[in-house]
């Protein structure tokens, strides 16, 4: 059984998890009945595992995004789809790795399935370009939307990225423009489509495959205008501070659920998704289907004007003459 990988905060589970291991090793060199004694430490270690993940702060939570571990989209693509095909190219330029797409059967149900992809290791990672797209990565996905749409095939996006590449080569070839055609042009298309943030949603890089009739997240994902640590560096002169700049940018699905920016957030497994990726998987698909089902429902014209509407009311602000009322956990001091 390979180690698992744990975050900082998961510390105090080690000297169990040691345990748990050598208890194991102990049952399978003897005939030494150590399944009671097993039971109870394991059942001891879920526990703490609960009571740990129960209480993350913003910061932590954006650990347990970024978990190597975490079930990525081509994980989910295989535990619930009945059929898959790739589909390549942006039929301009080249096939950018870090965001996948094609054709799978859901219960029978054909769909278009994209998504960023990150690697498991370093050399997969480099490959992948760390699931930062560039702009042949989002004309890949419009051109296969475009696709869906003529075929009436629902989308079904799931958003992992700390961001759109911003390298000097993504920037030669139209990063932006992509991104914001892709804007566009999703708001047209006559056809069910639903997101979910399964780990880190970045900024651009995340809206790129983000304008839906519902969007979803993970219990433990995180979707942000910027990373923590760049909006410590904007604010404060300091990524230092990124903790502060975590719960200050509200990036949690329970603060953007209140917010109304997204539709729901998928439970997780005791551990986060990387403890238990079947049952992740299981959950995704459940609240996949719920959600395509009701919206299957919806005439065209429907379906366009409450994507519209939903969109529309994003932005709403306070005003006082004093931020500390509004953002009391924001100091507004910037050193120079």
């Amino acid at each position: 059984m390979p180690r698992r990988f744990l975050l900082d905060f998961e510390k105090p589970l080690v000297e169990l998890e040691k345990q748990i291991e050598q208890i194991r090793e102990l049952a399978r060199d003897s005939e030494v009945d150590v399944s009671q004694q097993l039971l109870q430490l394991e059942t001891l270690a879920t526990r703490r595992r609960e009571e740990i993940f129960k209480s993350l702060t913003p910061s932590q939570k954006i650990q347990v995004a970024r978990h190597p571990q975490r079930p990525s989209t081509l994980d989910f693509v295989q535990m619930f789809c009945d059929d898959w095909i790739e589909l390549h190219g942006d039929r301009n330029s080249a096939d950018d790795m870090a965001l996948i797409g094609g054709i799978g059967f859901i219960n029978k149900r054909p769909v278009l399935l994209l998504g960023h992809q990150k690697g498991r290791d370093t050399k997969e990672n480099v490959v992948r370009n760390f699931g930062m797209a560039k702009p042949g990565g989002y004309r890949k996905a419009l051109r296969l939307m475009k696709h869906a749409n003529r075929f009436n095939l629902p989308i079904l996006t799931f958003i992992d990225t700390p961001g759109a590449y911003a390298g000097l080569s993504a920037e030669e070839q139209g990063q932006g423009e992509a991104i914001a055609r892709n804007l566009r042009e999703m708001f047209g298309l006559e056809v069910p489509i639903i997101a979910t943030v399964i780990g880190e949603g970045g900024s651009g890089g995340a809206l790129g495959i983000g304008v839906a009739d519902r969007l979803l997240m993970f219990e433990h994902s995180v979707y942000t205008v910027a990373s923590p640590e760049a909006c410590a560096s904007i604010l404060w002169r300091d990524a230092s501070k990124a903790s502060e700049a975590a719960s200050a940018l509200k990036i949690t699905g329970q603060d953007l659920l209140k917010l109304g920016i997204i539709d729901e957030v998928i439970p997780e497994p005791a551990g986060g998704n990387n403890w238990a990726p079947l049952q992740a998987g299981e959950a995704l698909k459940i609240t996949i289907e719920k959600n395509l089902d009701q919206l299957l429902k919806l005439g065209k014209e429907e379906l366009l004007e409450q994507r519209y509407s939903k969109f529309r009311i994003f932005g709403k602000f306070l005003e006082s003459p004093n931020l500390d009322e509004i953002y009391p956990e924001i100091s507004t001091r910037t050193e120079n």
